[in-house]
């Protein structure tokens, strides 16, 4: 066995191998090979370290330097200079401000300094396809300590005690779903873990499963032990190769050796997992459109009750969670429900994972104690909208959830206060807009989204939806009046108290909020026939300031339309009628005489 001297980990997660980040792997074993060092140091693979707006991310241990932006040419210099000779390379270490050239350690940089790793902790740490490495930071101890020193009655009363809640985005109360199934009396129940993950911007589960796929698995049997289950299904999309991959390496080596099958520690106890791939419909985030999907049905909902407690996959008693609620609970038992709960707040207790998007200069998965503020992540762990643009909202919980405005910008992060401004955690995707966004066209954008994955079981969704959607059509593009405002708001809430399951239920919630928080924006557009934010083409037209226009022509030449006209070195003009408001010209111009209106 050898002894390293240094080790090199490398982001191996979606957001840096769609960079390069293989490439990069494979250049430093090349060179480590020629130079003689591939005895004394090892490169290691490893899942999402979260600063994904600076991948490829290649960290080197022990100085701990954390290189951003690798590109493959830069290989060879850090095995020459900082592998061979020692010598960090400061050129592309992560520095928190551009400007300086002051180099912070990790833990006290902003996007890193308020987050609390417990979902990720293992992330960016290990390779997440050597059980070996994931054994040498606990994997499994929980579900040795669960089967030869618990009861099952006992792991329930610790996910109570702990106060975990459901991190798919109803947050129900963890402990009492499994109460509810450890109740059910049947000869066969079963073990669910939703990693569909449909939400757009989200990728909280993915990165979980690809950087520490073995705390999902011994998660779920301390969950099948608890029910009284011993069958297990890991729904995941299609379209998560990675993460698929590694998952099945993980069961695989779980199984050799004897983490999971028959008889697991001695015990008695047996307990298998499967993989089943979804074809990315987000309805089959609902957990009973999940099940029917599994079953080899269509991804449709089914009337609740019976709960899936009662009577779920295959009409047996059956629990889902999502992965992220799955990756607290071997944590939770070798650290104690006290501890948890001593994280976050009164009613939601320990950490979120958030996958921040949008117009945030930090683009990254970030995981943070319940009850840190909105204000906290967008401004200090996001580091504010680029170009310094304002921040204008926050959209939690994808379609499902709502836009918070910038007035709320101080609102604590927790499923009751979300609640509470009409909007939702959702399963962790947070949304960032500026001042370039406009909030009516964010509304349709969501509902387009849920047309399109509507499974059109019930009307109120199937039509419903469909109706929201042409509506919103109708004020962007000018085409409504002040009643039509009245009448999107009754509908969101006709839908709201009809539709089947929660896609349905929650698909009002995007236009309802920003109804509630920036109607002066509806109004503008129905009234005005005017875009605020210059996004909706039919209530936007192009003009050139005759102040700021050199006369350079450019625009003109580059106008497809033919649509802008004038003589050299003196200002020029756009025919409104003829522009087809592409925004070339906008784009071409170099003194910012264009401005949109």
């Amino acid at each position: 066995m050898n002894i390293y001297r240094a080790h090199v980990l490398i982001c191996g997660g979606t957001g840096c191998t769609s960079s390069g980040s293989a490439k990069i792997h494979e250049e430093f074993d090349k060179l480590l090979k020629e130079k003689g060092l591939e005895n004394e140091v090892k490169v290691v693979q490893t899942g999402c370290f979260g600063l994904c707006a600076l991948g490829p991310v290649v960290v080197v241990y022990p100085e701990g330097s954390f290189y951003s932006l690798v590109k493959v040419e830069d290989v060879k210099e850090i095995v020459e200079e900082h592998l061979l000779k020692g010598r960090i390379v400061d050129r592309l270490l992560y520095k928190e401000d551009n400007k300086s050239n002051e180099v912070k350690p990790l833990s006290e940089v902003q996007f890193y300094k308020k987050q609390k790793r417990i979902a990720l902790r293992n992330c960016g740490v290990i390779n997440p396809e050597d059980i070996n490495e994931a054994i040498a930071v606990d994997a499994y101890q929980a579900l040795g300590k669960v089967l030869t020193e618990m009861t099952p009655e006992q792991v329930i009363d610790t996910m109570l005690a702990s106060g975990l809640r459901g991190r798919g985005g109803a947050g129900f109360p963890t402990g009492m779903k499994w109460k509810f199934a450890a109740a059910s009396k049947n000869d066969q129940k079963y073990v669910c873990c939703n990693a569909d993950e449909g939400d757009p911007g989200a990728f909280m589960d993915r990165s979980v499963l690809e950087g520490d796929p073995h705390t999902v698995i011994e998660a779920m049997e301390i969950a099948g032990y608890a029910i009284g289950a011993n069958q297990g299904y890991i729904y995941i999309r299609a379209e998560y190769p990675i993460a698929v991959r590694r998952l099945q390496i993980a069961i695989d080596q779980a199984k050799e050796l004897g983490l999971l099958g028959k008889n697991i520690f001695g015990t008695g106890f047996d307990f298998d997992l499967e993989i089943r791939l979804g074809a990315g419909a987000f309805v089959c985030g609902e957990e009973t459109a999940l099940m029917n999907s599994i079953e080899g049905n269509r991804g449709e909902p089914r009337p609740r009750p019976p709960f899936p407690a009662v009577k779920g996959l295959f009409a047996k008693p059956t629990i889902l969670n999502n992965v992220e609620t799955y990756a607290n609970i071997p944590v939770i038992i070798n650290k104690g429900a006290e501890w948890f709960a001593s994280i976050g707040t009164e009613k939601s207790k320990g950490t979120k994972v958030f996958a921040l998007g949008g117009k945030i200069n930090n683009t990254g998965l970030v995981e943070v104690p319940m009850g840190t503020t909105l204000r906290e992540i967008v401004e200090e762990i996001g580091g504010g909208c680029p170009n310094g643009k304002k921040f204008k909202a926050a959209q939690t919980g994808g379609p499902s959830g709502g836009c918070i405005p910038a007035s709320l910008i101080d609102t604590e992060i927790d499923y009751d206060s979300l609640m509470s401004i009409g909007s939702m955690m959702g399963s962790g995707g947070l949304i960032v807009m500026d001042e370039d966004n406009c909030m009516v066209d964010i509304a349709k954008f969501f509902l387009e989204f849920t047309v399109d994955e509507s499974c059109g079981k019930c009307a109120p969704c199937r039509i419903g939806t469909k109706r929201l959607y042409e509506m919103l059509e109708k004020i962007t593009s000018g085409k409504a009046e002040m009643e039509d405002l009245d009448k999107l708001e009754e509908l969101c809430y006709a839908i709201k108290e009809s539709a089947l399951c929660g896609l349905g239920q929650t698909a009002p919630n995007p236009v309802l909020s920003t109804l509630r928080y920036f109607k002066d924006e509806y109004i503008a557009h129905v009234k005005d026939k005017t875009c605020p934010a210059g996004v909706c083409k039919a209530l936007v037209n192009y003009h050139i300031d005759p102040d700021k226009c050199k006369g350079c022509s450019l625009c003109s030449k580059k106008c497809p339309a033919g649509a802008i006209s004038g003589e050299i070195k003196s200002p020029f003009t756009i025919d409104t009628i003829k522009c087809v408001k592409c925004g070339v010209c906008m784009d071409t111009c170099k003194f910012g005489a264009i401005y949109k209106k």
